[in-house]
């Protein structure tokens, strides 16, 4: 009987125990001190040899229902640390939703590709295919086929970085409305928009820069009009400068254009009353336009008794300039990240 009465002591024991435990760690040992190969339960069947034979079964049966209770209350306890753990971890990494987020510096684009980007998605909008040609050009495609041959005077006009008798820095995005009109197999309609970089020979200054960005556009189709150009125009001056504005075109010369006109738009800071913006005149030079010439669609390949065509150019710092009232351009080239977050 006092083997019985032992069983059941180790049993109470192993359950005070198990309450008592706080962390996982503790409660394996727990586990190996009572049911571990040596263990209270492995000791006292060890003391089972001492049992009548008849006694034994009923005694291992006891001990197993006992070992059984054990793992029981191991496995309750278990689960109970466990869950205290992830809500103490819960409790420690609690995030709070209503906080302000962190704040992440990013960067912008360059105003320029911004002014940019904003006069290729109104004209691609209006059905124009953007179209882009290398920086390196040949006289070919820069002058002669723009209506400037050799002995152009209007070539004085661009001085111009030569790289051999052929070959120079582009002085205009023109030469991409050459190749984009020699390519045309067809001889078909265009419609185009290209920009890019270009070069002349110039002193840089508040308003002057050996380098700049162009935009260009060149239709050329059987119904192309003066009053084609002018809708466009109207079009792109209130889509940059705003829809009060109005246009104004004047008489000018360019050797590639037949009429040509420079493009005025009202002021936009005082709306054509007068200011010193626009010099009291209340209108501001922004581009250049005019109905292709001629001599370049025939260059080309055009027949000019079925096709006619307009193209205007813009310089993208002028316009960024006026739209935003800087007032030197070299500010474009500093890489002053001061002067670019202005424009976000």
């Amino acid at each position: 009987m006092k083997l019985y009465d032992k069983l059941d002591e180790i049993r109470k024991e192993a359950e005070e125990h198990i309450r008592l435990v706080k962390n996982l760690h503790e409660l394996n040992e727990t586990k190996a001190k009572y049911l571990g190969k040596k263990g209270s339960f492995s000791e006292i069947m060890k003391l089972m040899r001492d049992l009548p034979k008849e006694e034994k079964p009923k005694f291992g049966q006891m001990t197993n229902e006992a070992k059984q209770a054990i793992l029981s209350y191991i496995e309750s306890q278990r689960i109970e640390i466990e869950e205290e753990i992830v809500n103490q971890q819960l409790m420690n990494e609690t995030v709070d939703v209503t906080m302000p987020g962190k704040s992440f510096v990013v960067g912008n684009a360059h105003l320029l590709t911004q002014v940019q980007e904003e006069i290729e998605d109104l004209f691609i909008g209006m059905g124009y295919e953007l179209m882009e040609g290398p920086e390196i050009e040949i006289d070919e495609y820069n002058f002669e086929k723009l209506n400037l041959p050799k002995d152009h005077p209007a070539r004085d006009m661009q001085d111009t970085f030569y790289i051999t008798e052929e070959t120079l820095l582009r002085t205009h995005t023109s030469p991409v409305q050459v190749r984009t009109m020699l390519a045309n197999v067809d001889k078909g309609p265009i419609k185009i928009i290209c920009y890019g970089k270009t070069y002349r020979r110039d002193d840089d200054d508040a308003t002057h820069s050996h380098q700049f960005m162009q935009v260009e556009v060149l239709v050329v189709d059987e119904g192309a009009s003066m009053a084609d150009l002018k809708g466009t125009l109207l079009v792109l001056a209130k889509k940059l400068f705003g829809e009060k504005r109005q246009i104004r075109l004047r008489p000018s010369y360019f050797p590639f254009t037949e009429p040509s006109v420079e493009v005025d738009i009202s002021c936009h800071n005082c709306n054509g009353k007068g200011c010193n913006i626009c010099k009291g005149t209340g209108w501001i030079e922004i581009l250049g336009a005019g109905m292709v010439n001629n001599n370049v669609l025939e260059a080309c390949g055009y027949d000019t008794t079925k096709y006619q065509g307009f193209a205007l150019g813009m310089g993208v710092e002028r316009i960024a300039m006026l739209k935003y009232g800087i007032n030197d351009i070299r500010a474009f080239y500093t890489n002053d990240t001061r002067f670019n977050k202005q424009f976000k």
